[in-house]
């Protein structure tokens, strides 16, 4: 959703604030009242009330502020009341339902500001409102309630996108009929004003009245909407603004949830209700089906139990999936209805989203509240198709039947609002076979037209000759090559893929685009061979290199968007530019649209999935997967010629087509934005100059007027051919308060902007309407049979159909194929919604207080040790962390630092030196004590063996200290085992050994490497984790090493960045310290 009005008290605050830049003198004295307002400490969060307070005389206004429209003529108004009135005004009000023509709502929030005082003749209207082409301005020399018919009465003064608003011309223009004395000052607020409207990314403003009282300027009463897509432009400068619901339209906090949930996921999530008690509730995916099914809902007569509007679409996770149908569910089930219930989960053909990843969600929600749904009856109608749409139904089967819960499952062989009649119970269930039916005809037209292969053949339809002329958007062909911008791998194999099937001799894709890495190339597959895609830094070098490219597909984020196009309409050679990104600032659009509108360039999108020309050239996702390219046939071309706003619905368009003619000859998606690149009547034209497109069709919407430049030009006859067309959003009118649909600019100023208005006048101008959604298809069969029967269009044999390889990922996700793993890995997953360590959520390791010692033992032994294991873990870290400067490993990190090599270099310089003599000690340590503890040798016997034997006992020893002079890391780490260890049998046993060697010398005592091994030892087989073997292993396996390397590496990273704060230089060892030997060794 783009436009979204906010409160009146924002709109004027935003304007006291930006105005007073510009050096004007605002009053932005106002205070917003809510329903956990405390009217007694009014005056400390509201200052300026307090000499209201004071002084009775003093007055004030008082008004809903909940978008309410003519709040004056419903006597929502207080005009010239004291403090002590306007708090007993809100009060009566406060709370209370009330009816507004046919929408009822409660009052809960109120504006209060001064009572300006003013003659009727002070009183003028002003409104701002965006257009295509840039904005405009109406003006009236009259305001206030009774000013009457504004768009018939004001005088109007539009200025372009890359205009500034002239104040001369505003005097001239608008002002002549204001008092001379007040014209400059009025001509500069509104010149300032349209500054402000520009910069805050406006999209509609209201002031009416605005009054001068006093040669000073006041804006009484404000509607406004801001375009909130701008929100990374101008958060800064709009602070906190609200942007509530409609009036009439309760926020349920479960709304707030999902648009929450929204804000977390780069898919999208929306959920509006409608009717918390009605009995039809929809979970549909796409912005354009989500309209088309509540329109079918609304046709067949149950618009009044529609509960529910939404969508979610964009590829959500399976656990975003899981948390929308479960908020659905809980919604659904949360009021009792004896007749029951009816859920139905549609959506068209998906382009790119794994349909058994979201169903995964699904089914794990209906899985859960399968009793509650059974409790209300719940009916469930299911249809999904798009890539890997099999596995997603046959998981939706499992689910049926593992829970026995009534749900009906269809695929792409059943039109897209087949199973709404069937859920509302006004059709037959035999007529429709479920998607694993035996009983499934697919029906498609079995034959392409000869003129799409072989040139024109017939007459044309009309005796009145078509001047072709020149388009922005070019005619694809199977030359037509471009440059993908963005790292999009996926959506550039799938084009390649479609270019190999339709037999191109070169891929579409000459070069990738991607500013954050140097110049590289990507490997993709071009059918069974490999082919490598030049990647460039920059557009400039990608345009020089590949002279033939004319078409860019730009996949940059919403943010990028204005600037990689800007710089992409730097170069002539590009023709058309597709915009993918959703979110683009209405302003930014409106420019790029001037922009490529001057350079001769085609804009396709914001907000697009793209376009299709089948046999020659694919934009990105469009189509979908292979097998709906195959099913959909737009591996050739056929006659149909579509143009849609909906990406989503533009694929289920290439299935309908299919089925009900000889196919697609060429489909775009324009994108749902109020103000996309290129529009209906640009494609339309195009198609209709085109000899080998037989007929066209028009899926519009709601919301926009350009549906009506397509009904004058089939009254001039411009468009000659036939034209099925028909316009979603006629449901809108069964809803007594505003509600935006899935696209941005799917949403209705006025009556001429709705589905039904736009239907009706296709209709009168000659377009083939159907009765609704359902009979689409119908109809354009109905058309297509008359232009066979007529011989304007003689069908063909079909061509055999190609084969391409399917990629490997893709097929083993289906089950289709298997191969061992080059890797193994036990101890993590990243794959799913939440890092794992040893399958423990990383939430969890932090929830549950783990520390490093518990993520060490889940990362190295796949085990949850005791708390006191996991302490003694971290002990080890602890004081094996350093040991001064002068030992070897902190002696080589400590020159390489000072050499100016890095941390990593001067780090690993210092790990190589651990060995057998600087470290590796603990070991041999734990193998030496543990096996002569096994097997049960005395501890003198064993001191005597290691002797015998020439060995050095590991683990004994210490430069200085002895039992007399203890070490206290072996004191801290010996008791803390004692204490809590549930056995200390080889620790004891060292203990042992340690009395005998030091009777020989008082050093030879246990050291704290020792103390380590042995204790460590002890653990692993006490601690009730492991048997003695397991213990044994991990040992022999060396962690003990490891547990050396991990604490000794702390103190060499802190060795290096002691040496580097220091600022010491390049290290030479002195020559006074070097015995230097010549003679004969």
């Amino acid at each position: 959703m783009s436009a979204k009005a906010c409160r009146e008290y924002h709109g004027k605050r935003l304007l006291s604030t930006h105005l007073s830049l510009l050096g004007h003198t605002c009053d932005s004295r106002s205070a917003l009242i809510r329903s956990s307002t405390d009217f007694e400490f009014l005056t400390d969060a509201e200052p300026w009330l307090a000499s209201f307070a004071a002084d009775s005389n003093q007055k004030l206004v008082v008004k809903p502020d909940q978008l309410i429209k003519r709040r004056g003529k419903a006597g929502l108004v207080g005009v010239n009341l004291n403090l002590k009135q306007v708090k007993e005004w809100i009060k009566q009000r406060m709370n209370t339902e009330i009816q507004i023509e046919a929408v009822k709502g409660t009052l809960d929030t109120f504006i209060v500001e001064p009572f300006i005082a003013h003659a009727a003749e002070d009183e003028y209207y002003v409104c701002i409102q965006s257009t295509r082409r840039g904005e405009e301005i109406l003006f009236y020399h009259e305001g206030g309630v009774d000013v009457g018919d504004v768009d018939e009465k004001a005088s109007r003064l539009a200025f372009e996108v890359d205009e500034e608003c002239d104040q001369e011309k505003v005097l001239k223009t608008l002002l002549q009929k204001v008092p001379q004395s007040r014209q400059t000052m009025l001509a500069k607020f509104i010149t300032d004003l349209f500054k402000v409207y520009r910069t805050l990314n406006f999209v509609y403003m209201e002031i009416n009245p605005i009054v001068i009282v006093d040669s000073k300027v006041y804006y009484l009463d404000l509607a406004a909407k801001i375009d909130e897509t701008a929100s990374f432009i101008n958060a800064q400068q709009w602070g906190q603004i609200d942007f509530p619901a409609p009036f009439g339209r309760k926020e349920y906090p479960e709304e707030s949830y999902i648009r929450d949930l929204d804000s977390k996921t780069g898919a999208s999530l929306k959920l509006t209700i409608l009717n918390h008690v009605g009995r039809v509730w929809t979970m549909v995916a796409g912005g354009g089906a989500s309209v088309v099914y509540a329109d079918t809902i609304s046709d067949y007569g149950f618009g009044h139990e529609l509960a529910n509007y939404g969508e979610y679409s964009g590829a959500p996770s399976t656990e975003h999936t899981f948390e929308y149908a479960k908020t659905l569910i809980g919604l659904m089930t949360k009021n009792y209805d004896k007749r029951g219930k009816i859920f139905i989960v549609g959506g068209g053909i998906a382009n790119f989203t794994d349909v058994a990843a979201t169903f995964s969600g699904l089914i794990k929600a209906l899985t859960n509240y399968q009793e509650e749904l059974k409790a209300h009856h719940v009916q469930i109608f299911v249809r999904r198709a798009g890539p890997n749409y099999q596995e997603g139904l046959k998981l939706m089967r499992q689910c049926q039947e593992s829970t026995s819960l009534p749900i009906k499952i269809f695929g792409p062989e059943t039109h897209i609002t087949a199973v709404v009649p069937l859920a509302l119970g006004l059709a037959k269930g035999e007529l429709y076979p479920e998607f694993d039916s035996e009983l499934h005809q697919v029906k498609v037209k079995k034959s392409v037209s000869t003129n799409s292969l072989n040139g024109l053949v017939g007459e044309p339809l009309s005796a009145q000759p078509v001047t072709p002329e020149d388009h922005t958007i070019e005619n694809f062909s199977s030359a037509t090559r471009c440059i993908v911008y963005g790292m999009q791998q996926r959506a550039v194999q799938g084009m390649l893929d479609f270019d190999f099937m339709c037999k191109r001799e070169k891929p579409s894709v000459a070069a990738m685009v991607f500013p954050f890495s140097g110049n590289h190339y990507v490997k993709f597959y071009w059918g069974t061979n490999e082919v490598l895609i030049p990647v460039f830094q920059n557009m400039k070098e990608a345009v020089e290199k590949n002279p033939d490219v004319t078409v860019m597909v730009n996949f940059a984020s919403f943010r990028s968007v204005y600037s990689s196009v800007s710089e992409a309409l730097e170069f002539e050679q590009l023709k058309t530019v597709a915009i993918i990104a959703e979110g683009v600032p209405e302003s930014q659009t409106r420019k790029l649209n001037k922009m490529a509108e001057d350079k001769g360039v085609g804009i396709i999108g914001p907000a697009t999935v793209g376009g299709i020309k089948p046999g020659c050239f694919r934009i990105g996702n469009t189509g979908g997967m292979l097998d709906n390219i195959v099913m959909s046939k737009l591996y050739r071309p056929g006659s149909v010629a579509y143009v849609s706003k909906s990406g989503g619905m533009s694929n289920e368009l290439n299935n309908i087509i299919c089925r009900n003619s000889d196919g697609v000859f060429e489909g775009v998606a324009i994108g749902g934005d109020r103000y996309p690149g290129s529009r209906f009547i640009d494609h339309l034209l195009r198609y209709n100059d085109n000899p080998k497109v037989k007929m066209l069709v028009l899926l519009g919407e709601v919301g926009g007027v350009d549906e009506y430049e397509i009904c004058e030009a089939i009254k001039s006859g411009r468009i000659s051919k036939p034209l099925i067309a028909w316009c979603i959003g006629t449901c809108a009118s069964i809803f007594p308060f505003e509600v935006q649909f899935g696209h941005a600019g799917a949403l209705a100023r006025g009556n001429m902007e709705t589905a039904k208005a736009k239907n009706a006048a296709l209709a009168e101008a000659g377009a083939y309407v159907p009765a609704n959604f359902v009979e689409f298809g119908d109809k354009i069969s109905e058309v297509y049979e008359d232009l066979v029967d007529k011989g304007i269009l003689i069908p063909a044999p079909e061509p055999e159909t190609p084969k391409i390889p399917m990629d490997y990922t893709w097929a083993k996700r289906l089950g289709l194929v298997r191969k061992p793993a080059n890797f193994v890995s036990s101890i993590s997953d990243d794959r799913g919604e939440e890092l794992k360590y040893a399958g423990i959520k990383i939430s969890e390791v932090f929830e549950e207080d783990m520390g490093v010692g518990g993520v060490l033992s889940l990362l190295w032994f796949r085990r949850q040790l005791p708390k006191y294991a996991t302490k003694f873990i971290e002990m080890i870290l602890m004081v094996t962390a350093d040991h001064g400067p002068a030992v070897s490993g902190a002696h080589n990190t400590i020159v390489c630092a000072r050499a100016g090599k890095d941390l990593v270099s001067s780090l690993v310089s210092g790990l190589l030196t651990i060995g057998p003599r600087f470290g590796g000690a603990l070991d041999d340590a734990a193998a030496m004590f543990s096996d002569a503890s096994d097997h049960g040798v005395g501890a003198a016997d064993f001191v005597k063996d290691m002797r015998l034997k020439n060995k050095l006992i590991m683990g004994i020893g210490h430069k200085i200290k002895s039992l007399s002079n203890p070490d206290m890391r072996v004191e801290i780490i010996k008791n803390y085992a004692l204490e809590n260890f549930p056995d200390n049998k080889v620790l004891k046993f060292a203990l042992e050994v340690e009395q005998v060697t030091t009777k020989k010398r008082s050093n030879l005592i246990l050291n704290v490497d020792g103390c380590i091994a042995v204790c460590f030892v002890d653990l692993l087989r006490s601690c009730g984790a492991f048997s003695v073997e397991e213990a044994d292993e991990l040992v022999s396996n060396g962690c003990l090493n490891g547990l050396f390397v991990l604490g000794r590496s702390m103190g060499f990273i802190g060795h290096y960045i002691d040496q580097k704060r220091l600022k010491q230089g390049l290290y030479r060892h002195p020559t006074e310290d070097i015995t230097y030997y010549g003679g004969e060794m």
